[in-house]
């Protein structure tokens, strides 16, 4: 697996598009709280954010598919997402690493409904620090905010 950084002029609508299926993929078995509505709702979101996340760095397998990415602004992990099929392989650690170690994130935001994910979090050394009742947007989907300690 090989990680690398994805500079914004680098980030043509075809790896756009390529990263916003492998949300959609990722997102599907994960966030059970989402209905088909607020994942058709959610697609022109997610393609903006990667257009225009400060810091992308993207994992591909050893045939060059990627297989992970990671996005983040200032000291905040906005988004980090594994290709189902790289679930459990560490995609998602190394992400995480690269992220706090080489790209200074020490915090993020995970939805309450993916506990999953929370755990993940935790494993790493991340620590719920708070809570709002909606997300960014003001949809009904809890956040818990969480700082690496």
């Amino acid at each position: 697996m090989e990680i690398k950084p994805v500079a914004k002029p680098e980030r043509t609508e075809r790896l756009v598009e390529e990263l916003a299926r492998l949300w959609e993929a990722s997102v599907r078995p994960t966030y059970a709280f989402l209905s088909e509505t607020d994942v058709v709702d959610l697609r022109p979101e997610v393609r903006a954010g990667l257009a225009a996340i400060d810091c992308l760095a993207v994992a591909f397998d050893d045939e060059a598919h990627v297989i992970g990415f990671v996005g983040v602004e200032g000291d905040k992990v906005e988004m980090l997402f594994v290709a189902p099929e790289a679930f459990g392989a560490g995609v998602g650690r190394k992400l995480l690493e690269r992220a706090t170690r080489e790209l200074g994130a020490r915090k993020l935001d995970v939805n309450e409904g993916n506990p999953g994910a929370r755990g993940f979090y935790e494993h790493l050394g991340f620590e719920v620090v708070g809570r709002s009742e909606v997300d960014d947007q003001g949809r009904p989907f809890p956040l818990l905010h969480m700082e690496l300690r």
